[in-house]
């Protein structure tokens, strides 16, 4: 019997995938996440995702072969700094909440841990991200919050919650 070929599988992100970044960037909301919030700063993240992806340091979680969500992990070349790590994980907004974004996380952990020797992962994320279920049902836990830490150009402010797991 013929088994099934996976439906999400996983690879490095490529050169080409920043395309689906900037426009997973663009999507309605999702820079309530994010504290960009126009054209050229989204340039910028993607400049500064593209260093790492240099480094081995991103994934591209595909679905049916094409590209829905990427994780980035910003690896550390300061000696003392290398057990630790940022990371960002971004979904299209078509394929939010099917389990795509655990299976991502998943495997940020694993690349972070076999690859690079990380040790703890963490994360940061404004007050009503609703992926903050999803990070503390995979065991991330709370340890800071910054509650004024972003303002809109309306003049809201957005707390952000530092999250942090040991692999």
């Amino acid at each position: 019997m013929a088994s099934k070929k996976p439906l999400v599988t996983f690879r490095p992100t490529v050169l080409e995938d920043l395309e689906f970044y900037k426009e997973w960037l663009q999507q309605p909301g999702v820079l309530e996440g994010f504290p960009m919030t126009d054209k050229k700063e989204i340039d910028d993240a993607v400049r500064l995702w593209n260093q790492y992806l240099q480094k081995g340091a991103s994934i591209t979680v595909l679905y049916k072969k094409k590209p829905v969500g990427a994780a980035n992990i910003y690896v550390q070349d300061v000696e003392k700094l290398k057990h630790q790590s940022l990371f960002v994980i971004l979904v299209d907004e078509k394929y939010r909440r099917q389990g795509i974004g655990t299976l991502l996380l998943k495997e940020v952990e694993k690349l972070a841990k076999t690859k690079f020797g990380i040790e703890i992962l963490h994360l940061e994320v404004y007050d009503k991200n609703p992926a903050i279920r999803l990070y503390e049902r995979l065991g991330f836990k709370k340890y800071g919050h910054h509650l004024r830490y972003l303002k809109d150009i309306e003049g809201n402010y957005f707390g952000k919650i530092l999250m942090q797991k040991e692999l």
